[in-house]
């Protein structure tokens, strides 16, 4: 697998002369192709930060992203909006669909924006509603659909567009732990079945033993990673507890 995303000693301050913030300090490290990854900190330990940096919504301070050989942080602020729309793929926590809009019209929105050809738009909007079973909804809209539909239809706009990375952001965070099970079921079928890269801020060991890999971020800095490699979700599960407890704190503040 190729290394699709590379992270070089990057750092991010905030505030000024008098107060500054070290928000992340010389992070480092590599994502291969259809890797899913977590990441996992306590509460300001700069992992949602680390998130904005590699998305294009707040700068370093110093250092590099490279997205597919392409330096992110060298990209000008007119070109930016257009190079996240083209490589980034987004699954908010609230998932963000417009409720005056189909679910097909939702999905379609991100390859509108791209004036992708009308014939092509629903070509890739079936083509991806069909992976993600909700083919059947398309016509309907967010608020006649349920609750699991509407995720998958988050998980399908994010997707459509074929993008080189998948960004989310504590994506479980405001559901019941049976929506969350059915989200991340969604999300591991988008990496093992269409091969989606996938970088996962959460604070939850739950929702992070879906991934792969989990880096831990303490005071700006990679604490520590570990590899799921060949244990069960429920051994990986525990691995991630541990390293939790060693991180500090209450559990159940980890955030």
């Amino acid at each position: 697998m190729e290394t699709i995303l590379k992270i070089e000693n990057i750092e991010k301050y905030y505030g000024n002369e008098g107060n500054v913030t070290k928000a992340l300090d010389d992070v480092s490290f590599q994502v291969k192709e259809g890797e899913f990854i977590g990441i996992m900190g306590a509460s300001g330990s700069g992992k949602t930060t680390l998130l904005n940096c590699i998305s294009t919504i707040d700068t370093v301070s110093a250092g590099h992203i490279f997205l597919d050989g392409t330096d992110v942080t060298e990209i000008g602020e007119k070109d930016i909006a257009r190079f996240r729309r083209e490589n980034l793929g987004f699954i908010f926590q609230e998932f963000n669909l417009l409720d005056t809009l189909t679910v097909r019209e939702n999905i379609a929105l991100a390859l509108t924006i791209n004036r992708t050809a009308a014939k092509e738009v629903d070509r890739k909007v079936e083509q991806m509603a069909g992976k993600l079973n909700i083919a059947d909804i398309l016509d309907k809209f967010p608020y006649q659909v349920s609750g699991g539909q509407k995720q998958r239809c988050a998980c399908a706009r994010a997707m459509v567009n074929r993008p080189k990375l998948i960004l989310a952001d504590e994506p479980t965070g405001a559901l019941d732990s049976h929506s969350a099970q059915m989200l991340l079921d969604t999300i591991r079928n988008m990496n093992t079945s269409l091969s989606a890269t996938i970088l996962m801020v959460t604070h939850d060991a739950f929702t992070a033993s879906y991934a792969q890999r989990i880096l831990f971020l303490q005071d700006g800095r990679i604490f520590t990673e570990i590899l799921r490699g060949k244990d069960s979700r429920r051994q990986f599960f525990g691995k991630i507890l541990d390293v939790m407890t060693m991180l500090g704190g209450d559990l159940a503040d980890v955030r």
